[in-house]
């Protein structure tokens, strides 16, 4: 049995929004899993040893909101190595809401299925440094039935992409397309505010609120947002989970997280990139908006985590984001910045600032030591055994 003991823990962020830090300085690791979450003391054998020599830990990030291509290659930036990067950025998991920058994509029904069933297909193949890509997310279009959902979901896709970036835009059609997509046991989001690529469409509140889609996408914009007026009564027309991107409005991002905080409903905010995108490719982005988040929301740095971790694989209904037994060791260790305000991970969000990662896990191993994205950190894991 592979096992490591990782003791020394400063922080512990679990990703979990109903108890967001965790009493440990420990972590057992057996078989790519988490075995044991307390005191060293407790687990007490052979194996391998990381000292984390006082850093924080949280459990690598989701990012509920990429557009892959196939590879590890956007045509969106023509960039190569934009999945290994996210990784560096403490980022391990990734879903996608549409692989809609793939050149020539199909918008019949036939192309639609066979895109999907063949994204899902590559990523389960296929992981960059470990990072898991959840692939294979089919836009609507016109002319899609109920057996065309039934027939993706039998073959293993369990995403739809962004409803309102193809053909179905009108309120019927999208009602419809979401429920068809339950129905066959795929989460759904849908796009809302202004359009993005060409052949998107704007989705205003009414029919943002009337699809009842399991996530409402950048709700901050992507890039551009509806008012914030507008953005109230979408959060508070709909149950479901609202998503703040990286690539939105920032203000938009805060006044949304106001809301959710108001109502009492952290638990549905979930975080994204929405990145490749015509800004470009973002390795930090959902770490750079749990920052936003923290130093000018106000929001603390382990409910911030929570919104990028157990949040997101609730919505998403997949496993991933939390520090928990049984859960697979997808660790980030963090520390504040050299220089920064901060003494620890969670003061330097607190501050605006980016923690520095000095060792990323994924299935409990070592995937990178010192990330080549962010700043040194105050204090480094060492494998000391």
């Amino acid at each position: 049995m592979a096992r490591t003991l990782v003791k020394g823990l400063g922080l512990v962020f679990s990703g979990e929004i109903a108890a967001p830090r965790l009493d440990a300085d420990a972590l057992l690791i057996e078989d790519g899993r988490i075995a044991g979450i307390g005191r060293a003391s407790e687990f007490a054998g052979e194996g391998a040893v990381i000292d984390a020599r006082g850093c924080a830990v949280m459990p690598g990030l989701i990012d509920n909101h990429v557009h892959p291509a196939f590879g590890d290659w956007t045509p969106r930036q023509n960039q190569l190595g934009w999945i290994e990067a996210m990784v560096h950025g403490g980022t391990t998991t990734l879903v996608s809401a549409g692989e809609v920058h793939l050149p020539g994509r199909p918008r019949d029904p036939v192309g639609v299925k066979a895109l999907a069933i063949a994204a899902q297909r590559c990523f389960a193949a296929f992981r960059p440094m470990g990072a898991r890509v959840i692939a294979g997310a089919p836009v609507p279009e016109r002319g899609m039935t109920q057996a065309d959902y039934d027939e993706m979901g039998a073959a293993g896709v369990t995403l739809m992409g962004e409803i309102g970036l193809g053909t179905v835009r009108d309120r019927d059609e999208v009602v419809e397309a979401a429920a068809m997509a339950r129905k066959a046991g795929l989460t759904s989001m849908i796009h809302c505010g202004g359009p993005s690529i060409a052949g998107s469409n704007l989705m205003q509140r009414e029919v943002v609120i009337a699809a009842d889609a399991d996530i409402v996408a950048h709700i901050n914009g992507g890039p551009t947002s509806l008012p914030a007026a507008e953005l109230t009564k979408v959060i508070e027309g709909t149950s479901r989970a609202i998503e703040v991107v990286h690539n939105g409005n920032p203000r938009n991002a805060i006044h949304a997280m106001n809301v959710l905080r108001e109502m009492g409903r952290l638990d549905r905010l979930v975080i994204g990139t929405d990145s490749p995108a015509g800004s470009g490719v973002q390795p930090l982005g959902v770490m750079r908006t749990i920052s936003l988040l923290c130093s000018l929301g106000g929001l603390d740095p382990g409910i911030a985590i929570a919104a990028a971790g157990g949040n997101t694989a609730r919505f998403r209904k997949i496993q991933a984001g939390r520090i928990a037994i049984g859960a697979a060791a997808d660790l980030v260790f963090l520390d504040a910045p050299i220089g920064g305000a901060g003494t620890d991970a969670a003061e330097a969000f607190a501050f605006g600032e980016l923690p520095g990662i000095g060792m990323v896990l994924v299935d409990g191993e070592v995937r990178t030591a010192r990330s080549r994205n962010t700043p040194p950190a105050a204090r480094i894991p060492e494998v000391a055994a």
